[in-house]
């Protein structure tokens, strides 16, 4: 196949899409696959540079607004599908994270061109990315979710209704930036604020003590249920993407009929939010074994230390027949 992939973008998640990108590339290329690299927020790429910018792996910090504001200035935004590179190629593989990438925006454009890509369609994303809207559907599908409230809310009814420590983050922001866990009533405002340096939209929730657990979405399969276990109390930033921070057991070590509950309870979510092609949904396992949905990630990070791959590879699909088979879902579901 002659295939596109989309990575870099100009959200904070960009240098995680820039790694996970590369990777794609290598494990398409594996397969035999023509490919072709696109950045949205500069076009064609000097893949060369990029390889050696990122031969340490990501940076522990994201990129910040300024460097960001400054690619907005120089992103292709609907010009992106007139490219000739998309146009020429059997299918997009949609390797952005967070923003435009994965709200709903690029799918739009690709979509309005009748261009095959990745992943979920506009309002799955967009649902999805929306961690307020995707909470509410949750509930409505009997999936459990952290209680939760949205800023702007007095600190004092914040630690009343949701106790303490809890979580504030940015409402549409993927990869924990801007989040923070909260432990003073007297910390909220200030997390609040730091929230709402990357969206216009800040959520509170209720923190769940327990395990953290993950399920991926490939198809028709569910994959093998993931723990991270983490060397801070939060898998953040700098825990996800840090060799040495963080290490995952796959599969996660639950009964049968745990394992059976939180698959059940992931299908459920991915159906709730209308998702489509594949997905990441995370949980928090408490200590009495109720499972809570944090999110759904549609556009799941595929680095060396990402979550989805290593549950297919504990299901026993290599990499790269992994990045081959969302390709070809993102092909057939664009027929049906």
């Amino acid at each position: 196949m002659r295939i596109v992939v989309l990575l870099g973008g100009t959200s904070a998640e960009r240098d995680v899409s820039l790694a996970s990108g590369l990777r794609v590339i290598d494990g398409l290329r594996a397969g035999g696959h023509e490919v072709r690299a696109v950045d949205p927020a500069v076009g064609a790429i000097d893949e060369a540079a990029l390889r050696a910018a990122f031969a340490t792996g990501v940076a522990r910090t994201p990129p910040s607004p300024a460097q960001l504001a400054s690619l907005e200035r120089t992103a292709l935004g609907p010009a992106l599908a007139a490219l000739p590179a998309l146009r020429e190629a059997d299918v997009v593989f949609n390797a952005l994270h967070g923003g435009a990438g994965e709200d709903g925006t690029v799918q739009a454009i690709l979509g309005s061109a009748r261009i095959p890509y990745t992943g979920s369609g506009p309002l799955g994303a967009a649902l999805a990315m929306d961690k307020d809207l995707a909470k509410i559907l949750f509930r409505a599908a009997a999936v459990p979710t952290p209680d939760w409230l949205m800023a702007p809310v007095d600190p004092a009814a914040a630690a009343a209704t949701l106790g303490l420590p809890l979580i504030v983050k940015p409402s549409k922001q993927g990869s924990t930036v801007g989040l923070t866990l909260v432990r003073r009533e007297e910390d909220i405002a200030a997390a609040v604020a730091r929230a709402a340096e990357h969206d216009d939209e800040v959520l509170l929730e209720r923190f769940v003590p327990g395990r953290e657990l993950t399920v991926g979405v490939l198809g028709d399969e569910t994959l093998p249920v993931g723990e991270i276990h983490t060397v801070g109390e939060l898998y953040d930033y700098e825990a996800k993407y840090t060799a040495g921070m963080a290490h995952e057991t796959f599969p996660a070590d639950l009964s049968l009929e745990a394992t059976t509950t939180i698959q059940t309870l992931a299908r459920r979510a991915f159906a709730a939010l209308k998702l489509r092609g594949y997905a990441r949904i995370d949980f928090r396992m408490a200590p009495d074994g109720t499972f809570w949905c944090l999110e759904a990630n549609t556009n799941p990070g595929m680095t060396e230390l990402s979550l989805i791959p290593q549950a297919a590879a504990a299901a026993g699909i290599p990499f790269p027949v992994l990045c081959e088979r969302i390709a070809r879902l993102a092909l057939t579901e664009s027929q049906a």
